[in-house]
This record gives C-alpha cells, sequence and structure tokens, in this order.
C-alpha cells in the first residue's frame, strides 16, 4: 500500500515538474515574446458575443443562440506581421473550423473580418496545416504541397513532400502545437515540429508582405476553439 502510494505520489510531482518545465521552456524561448496573458484579452479586439478568456486559454465560440452569418475574428492589436515566427497551441472541437490568419487586413465594411493569408485548423482535420486565403485567392497550398504562386494563375504544385494522411496522423486529438514561419515570400506551416505546407508568393499583385494577425470562428454549426502559449518572434 504504502509503495503504491509511493508510485502515485511520484507521478503526480513529475506531471506538475514536466508543466512547469515545458512553461519556462516556452517563456524563454530566444527570440519570441507572448502576446497573450492567458488572463484578458488586453491586446485583442473582437466580437464579446464570441470571444473570452476561460482557464487560461483565449475562446472562440459558437452555439445554437448565436451562430454567426459569417466568419469573424479576434484580432491582435500588437502590431503586424512581416516578418516573424509564430508559435501557439491550439484544440478545437470535431465540428469546429478555425484558422491563423496573419499579412492580412481588417476589411472596413465588415467589422471583425479579415482578409489575407490562413494557417488552415478544422475539428475533421480535413484542411489542418494548409494554406488558405481568406477572401482572396482560397487554397493556395494542400497539405503535404509545396507550392509556387505566379501572376493569376492557379497554384504550382513543385513538389509533394509527403502524403497527406500521414501528416494528418501527425495531428493530436487535443492540443496541438501550430509553428509558422513567414519571411520574404516564403510562407511555411507546421504542425508538431512537422511540415504540412510549403508557399513561394511569387504573385506580386495579390500577395501580401505585412499585415495584421488574428484567429477565426467559421460559419457553420456550433463550435468551440481555443488558444494559448501565443508567442511571437520577428525575423
Amino acid at each position: 500500500m504504502k509503495l503504491c502510494l509511493f508510485l502515485v505520489y511520484c507521478a503526480i510531482f513529475f506531471t506538475v515538474l514536466g508543466c512547469r518545465t515545458s512553461q519556462l521552456s516556452r517563456a524563454t524561448e530566444k527570440g519570441f515574446t507572448s502576446i497573450f496573458d492567458g488572463k484578458t484579452l488586453n491586446g485583442w479586439v473582437g466580437d464579446s458575443t464570441y470571444w473570452r478568456v476561460e482557464n487560461g486559454s483565449m475562446v472562440g465560440e459558437i452555439v445554437p443562440a448565436t451562430i454567426v452569418k459569417r466568419n469573424t475574428f479576434i484580432i491582435w492589436q500588437g502590431g503586424v506581421t512581416t516578418n516573424f515566427e509564430l508559435k501557439v497551441d491550439y484544440k478545437i472541437s470535431a465540428a469546429g473550423n478555425s484558422g491563423i490568419n496573419y499579412r492580412s487586413v481588417e476589411l472596413k465594411d465588415m467589422p471583425f473580418a479579415m482578409k489575407g493569408y490562413q494557417a488552415d485548423i478544422d475539428g475533421a482535420n480535413k484542411y489542418t496545416g494548409q494554406n488558405y486565403e481568406e477572401r482572396g485567392r482560397t487554397f493556395l497550398a494542400l497539405r503535404g504541397q509545396k507550392v509556387v504562386l505566379e501572376g493569376n494563375k492557379k497554384p504550382i504544385v513543385t513538389g509533394i513532400f509527403a502524403n497527406t494522411d500521414s501528416l494528418k496522423a501527425i495531428i493530436k486529438p487535443e492540443w496541438n502545437e501550430y509553428h509558422l514561419i513567414v519571411q520574404g515570400n516564403h510562407l511555411q506551416h507546421y504542425l508538431n515540429g512537422v511540415l504540412m505546407s510549403d508557399v513561394i508568393d511569387k504573385d506580386t499583385l495579390n500577395r501580401r508582405m505585412t499585415g495584421l494577425l488574428g484567429v477565426q470562428v467559421h460559419v457553420g454549426p456550433p463550435m468551440k476553439v481555443e488558444y494559448k502559449n501565443f508567442r511571437i518572434k520577428k525575423l
């Protein structure tokens, strides 16, 4: 009995130690700055009908009484995204659809609506990891694709670096870490340390080299998405 209790205490101790070590390593990542305090939405602007803070996470939720007619975002007010790395943990419900917009603009006639690059996220993991342009050129690179964009042409797939199903297997049912590396016209989306999509945007007419950062709740059925450990590094 004493041995069992000892083992239980050890398990609890190392679990807590592991969580604190993980939090510390994130907090001290060289060059990265936290942009969400885990307690308030200070520094972010969105519709409070859909966005709140809960248990240290930024939560976007649609319930039957608040079904949206168009996608709505909460937008970071701390600056623009140009050349940067972004890391954030997310969790999404099975019917959920969300995304991380960057180098984007907020539409003047639609509050909290954004146009621009998006690191896609959905609960079914059909789209998660791909590069999608919200209110723009739409699908830029599917999961597993290396793509070049030129003029008004369709995306040119220059390589398939992994099978989409093998990449889908990397996505966890609970928390995942998204990592974006965006420099010049090169846009890379990683999930849990694995490259998901790779875009070189040579379309000088339609591309954006700087813009706002925000996260989305998408038109559709009731859903919930959670984000935490938002941190960014300028390149």
